[in-house]
């Protein structure tokens, strides 16, 4: 991302809280426009630029209303899933494939691994992307690179890195960008226990514009009374978006707490429920 795109995504960030925030008194597109410091003309060509509508419009897709509507049909979203049935930009188990570390590459903390890894823009900010011989291992939201690496690190401390891109990578990418269709099947190495893995595995279930509860995925991996265990395992998800943990949210509809910024899960969730309403 350019200085000048991550600035531009900071302003929608802020103002996507302001229309949060104040969206009972219905603010003026000049008081959004002026709570970014921008005019209304160039605010407004900016938003629309970004979210493919208005910010007034925007709202109406973040709004708790909403969100409630869409839990609703959390029974139709299963059965699509179960059918199969799925527009091409929609990411789910069909094509991601999850396999766990070994016992042994749990407990060596990444120990004879070697991990590739680089830094990549995408529509929701800068991110890291990392990977192991056998799939992707890491997917970050960090627009600070060598803060984003330490923290990579702290999760694989014994493994071997190295700076590099690579056809993973670039595959990932695509599926990071919700418009792009040509997208192959991705592979997931992840480190986690055999609960993590399970929930991480129900949460490639939620189509893209659609939400689910922490109770909802608790039933749904046969442990009812497990919602915040639930909760602990959706937020430490290693592979942000692809494992859309975004799509969680409490059952009061109130979008809840994101490890890589709530107005970033805010966004998404926004960005998505709209481009779905347009397909």
């Amino acid at each position: 991302m350019t200085i000048q795109q991550q600035v531009d995504f900071e302003r929608i960030a802020k103002a996507i809280h302001f229309l949060q925030e104040n969206f009972k008194t219905q603010p003026s597109l000049a008081q959004i426009a002026s709570h970014v410091y921008m005019s209304e003309a160039h605010f407004q060509r900016m938003f629309t630029a970004w979210a493919g509508t208005s910010p007034k419009k925007f709202l109406q897709y973040i709004s708790v209303n909403h969100a409630k509507s869409l839990l609703k049909n959390n029974n139709i979203a299963e059965t699509t899933y179960q059918l199969g049935l799925s527009s091409s930009s929609r990411l789910h188990e069909l094509f991601i494939n999850i396999e766990g570390m070994t016992p042994a590459e749990y407990k060596n903390e990444g120990a004879n691994l070697s991990i590739s890894y680089h830094h990549y823009e995408t529509l929701f900010g800068n991110i890291i992307i990392a990977s192991t011989t056998k799939g992707i291992c890491h997917i970050a939201y960090e627009e600070e690179p060598t803060l984003a690496f330490h923290n990579l690190q702290q999760r694989f401390p014994h493994a071997t890195f190295q700076v590099q891109g690579n056809s993973m990578h670039e595959n990932a990418l695509k599926a990071l960008n919700p418009q792009d269709q040509d997208i192959s099947q991705i592979k997931l190495h992840l480190k986690g226990t055999e609960f993590q893995l399970k929930v991480w595995e129900a949460l490639l279930k939620i189509p893209m514009g659609n939400l689910s509860t922490y109770g909802s995925i608790a039933t749904q991996i046969g442990s009812p009374k497990a919602s915040r265990a639930v909760g602990t395992a959706v937020g430490s998800n290693p592979i942000a978006y692809l494992i859309p943990c975004h799509r969680v949210i409490q059952n009061s509809g109130l979008f809840g707490g994101y490890r890589w910024d709530p107005m970033r899960k805010t966004a998404m969730i926004g960005w998505e429920s709209l481009h779905t309403a347009i397909e």
